[in-house]
């Protein structure tokens, strides 16, 4: 007699195929509209072109995934951490001289990547263990925590009623429902707002149908180089806690398998093949990490769905419009909870490794960590020319990272040895 396979509710999707194309493509298009508003807002303050930055950023996301062999549900979006100094070595020397910075910036990837191939992954994930990678998943929630809420607070009854269908789905939605809990709060906040007389339609009804963007070549000189390249030491570290977090979610060790050396390959050549052709600089984004964990829907070609229509929608000016008109509450309602599940990934990273707070080496790591990460600490290194800012996350891994290296273990055991 055959045993029957059990599924629970609350089972992991590993496979999408099994729910058709209609099914597979909405689940696409959730990610992309939680992804929507941070990609765009990049070119918006740089002055970058927002057509070429969603076409990268979807020609990016499927380079990463070719290069990860498909095996990790992130999705690439314009990085934050480039913005400072983008708009800096611009004002000094043009965007396409900075752009040129970013293509080197994207090369430094794939350099630690080959060395990490050369070394093993172990020695690097050594410095990376549960008490230091559950702090700094923690951070990466809280440091974007505050834009949601500013993003939420423009109209707390669209953010709230956002929030309030993105819950109920999530918690009591019937089969396919269940897992696009993100999309059914955006729909619900749009419709609302549209009731509410609070979208401005004329982007779309001036966006022309089709219209291709404007790409354009980089320029290389030592000054913008110098301004933007070393940014990528820092963006390393952040590449490394998201993968990590990403781990946490689909409980697998992605940091092994693809690897590291091709995560970081993937992240350094989506970068600089976007600035070779006119977009920012491209990271892996945590609130798709949010929406993963959300819906547990693991299957990376969910990622590969969204990444094609991203492209589509840099294709035709009108539909980019009409994602433009979602509203800021609309989207901050969305990203409170999806910025949240990547700090509660943190805290499980803590308790399934059950973490012993109880020694004074592990509190002190996960504190000064947490500190760093949310108090706003900067620190500016001068080397030469070049100056690197070292401020949240980033700071708070390498703090950690150090801390880790360097406080004895074993102090404490033999202190507690001697007690018994």
């Amino acid at each position: 007699m055959k045993k029957q396979k059990v599924v629970t509710r609350n089972a992991p999707i590993e496979d999408i195929s099994t729910l058709g194309p209609v099914k597979s493509v909405a689940l696409g298009i959730q990610h992309v509209f939680t992804l929507f508003a941070s990609t765009v807002l990049v070119p918006i303050l740089t002055g970058l072109d927002v057509g070429v930055a969603l076409i990268m950023s979807g020609i990016g996301t499927l380079l990463f995934h070719f290069i990860t062999q498909g095996k990790v549900p992130a999705y690439l979006g314009s990085s934050f951490s480039f913005i400072a100094p983008l708009i800096f070595a611009g004002e000094l020397y043009g965007l396409d001289y900075a752009r040129g910075g970013i293509v080197i910036a994207g090369l430094i990837y794939v350099i630690v990547a080959l060395l990490i191939s050369v070394f093993g992954v172990e020695k690097i994930l050594r410095f990376f263990p549960p008490i230091v990678t559950g702090p700094i998943i923690i951070v990466i929630s809280m440091t974007l925590a505050p834009n949601a809420i500013n993003m939420a607070s423009q109209d707390w009854l669209l953010s709230l009623v956002t929030l309030a269908v993105i819950i109920s789905v999530a918690m009591f939605g019937k089969g396919f429902m269940k897992i696009v809990p993100v999309i059914m709060g955006l729909i619900a906040g749009y419709v609302l707002a549209a009731v509410l007389g609070r979208i401005d339609y004329t982007p779309i009804v001036e966006a022309a149908w089709i219209g291709m963007p404007n790409f354009a070549l980089p320029k290389f000189n030592a000054g913008s180089i110098a301004i933007i390249a070393p940014i990528a030491l820092v963006t390393i570290v952040e590449h490394i806690g998201d993968v990590l977090a990403m781990s946490g979610v689909v409980r697998k060790e992605l940091s092994v398998d693809p690897g590291l050396t091709r995560t970081l390959m993937g992240d350094g050549v989506a970068t600089s093949i976007s600035a070779l052709f006119g977009g920012p600089a491209n990271t892996t984004y945590s609130q798709n990490t949010g929406v993963v964990a959300l819906t547990k829907v693991f299957d990376p070609k969910v990622m590969r769905i969204a990444a094609v229509i991203t492209i589509l929608i840099g294709l035709v000016p009108k539909l980019n419009a009409f994602t433009s008109t979602i509203p800021s509450p609309v989207i901050g309602g969305a990203v409170v909870v999806l910025f949240g599940m990547i700090a509660s990934i943190g805290a499980r990273t803590l308790v399934n490794n059950q973490v012993d707070f109880s020694k004074t080496r592990n509190m002190i790591i996960a504190a000064v960590i947490l500190v760093f990460g949310l108090g706003g600490a900067v620190i500016e290194i001068k080397i030469g020319l070049v100056d690197i800012k070292l401020v949240g996350m980033a700071l708070a891994a390498i703090v950690g990272i150090f801390l880790n290296a360097i406080l004895p273990t074993e102090v404490e055991d033999e202190e507690e040895a001697s007690m018994m």
